[in-house]
């Protein structure tokens, strides 16, 4: 048995080299531990002022017999509890998506939003106190969504499939999604791998991230909510994947280099209120391997990138005003197989991984000085799940 499980963790590691662009399977051999570390009182501090509050953790089954969200219930230590189960009205594709962003939660954390990725669709769902309302499913103006974003009701989708596009929604009253008229806009490539899109710049700018390409594209949005003319630059590094956006038109990139070991970096960009984007910072490196996904703290202060195929998160200082970043640990955490999406909670104090190649969700303390403390190996999460959102 161990000699088999061996060979799956070779398995994985290979296939996680070959980049993040490509769909993830796990092995069908996998092991979870959990693991509860006391936490220092004062490591336990809330950065944004929000106090020790419970909250939710979110994730998608991404199953092809129909896609489901999986609602944690998260403890005021961090841990989670699976307490519901709701389908999306729509299906997933089993496998990975090589994205970021494939469940969010609204600005207000009034709705959650969800793709379909088997079904070209997407879910608005209310949260409430007793769970999750599906308010609407509706096609998402292209094929295999993989990523969505929202500002102030303003939603768009990223299409990677066919041609690949962007296409835009309102999201009404109602809680219900409704196309905008001339929305919808093409990537910079037929064939661009498009990983993830986000609004920046208070919902003024759309950005995309395209690994094939090595490009990220931008769009200014009118009042209207309909995108304008493209900007693109080429990344500093091959095969930028999931970013982080930050104050001040910044965002923070990880870049995979297609898998190569050692050589993911993460590198910061300035993206104008026109929607001009230039190279601040990087790339930056911290000697892991196929880095994927990036997300930031409330206050800006540290950037944290799931390396898929070192099995670890490394961790960023951050110039939250400039946008220049430095290595803060190179390995600040190590994870379970496979680590891909990453989520923090609302108020900073806990970090979240969905590990794909041993189908579990990573739970770590945030201290105040930005390090990381593991408090649960949560595992049952189903095989080919995407997306994490936390509240």
């Amino acid at each position: 048995m161990k000699q088999i499980k061996k060979i799956s963790a070779i398995i994985f590691s290979v296939v996680a080299l070959a980049a993040c662009n490509k769909e993830i399977n796990p092995p069908e051999e996998s092991t979870t531990v959990v693991a509860k570390t006391a936490i220092a009182e004062e490591d336990l501090t809330d950065r944004n002022g929000n106090g020790n509050n419970q909250g939710h953790v979110y994730t998608l089954s991404n199953q092809t017999g129909g896609n489901k969200v999986l609602d944690y219930k998260r403890a005021a230590n961090g841990t989670l509890t699976l307490v519901g189960e709701y389908a999306t009205g729509g299906n997933g594709t089993g496998g990975g998506l090589g994205n970021q962003g494939a469940v969010i939660i609204t600005g207000d954390e009034d709705v959650l939003l969800a793709v379909n990725a088997g079904s070209n669709s997407i879910s608005s769902f209310k949260i409430t106190g007793n769970g999750l309302n599906l308010k609407s499913t509706v096609s998402s103006g292209g094929m295999r969504p993989v990523s969505v974003t929202e500002h102030d009701g303003t939603v768009y989708v990223l299409n990677a499939g066919g041609m690949g596009n962007i296409s835009g929604f309102k999201l009404g009253a109602n809680d219900k999604l409704t196309p905008i008229a001339n929305s919808t806009k093409p990537l910079s490539s037929s064939a661009a791998g498009a990983a993830q899109v986000s609004f920046v710049r208070n919902g003024k700018v759309l950005v995309v991230t395209e690994k094939a390409t090595n490009k990220i594209i931008t769009y200014r949005v009118n009042e209207w909510g309909v995108p304008g003319a493209m900007h693109s630059i080429t990344s500093s590094n091959p095969t930028p994947f999931g970013f982080a956006p930050g104050r001040f038109g910044n965002i923070y990139v990880s870049e995979a280099v297609g898998g190569a070991p050692g050589a993911s970096t993460v590198s910061s960009y300035q993206v104008a209120f026109d929607g001009s984007i230039t190279l601040t910072d990087g790339p930056v490196g911290a000697g892991q391997s196929a880095a994927c996904w990036v997300v930031l703290t409330g206050d800006g202060k540290y950037a944290y990138a799931t390396n898929t195929a070192s099995n670890n998160i490394s961790s960023f200082g951050v110039h939250a005003y400039t946008g220049n970043l430095s290595v803060f640990q190179s390995i600040a955490a190590t994870t379970q197989m496979g680590p891909i999406d990453a989520a923090i909670s609302s108020n900073s104090k806990y970090l979240y991984v969905l590990n794909a190649g041993s189908n579990s969700i990573g739970a770590y303390a945030v201290a105040n000085n930005g390090g990381l403390t593991s408090v649960q190996n949560l595992s049952g999460v189903p095989a080919g799940a995407t997306g994490l959102a936390a509240r």
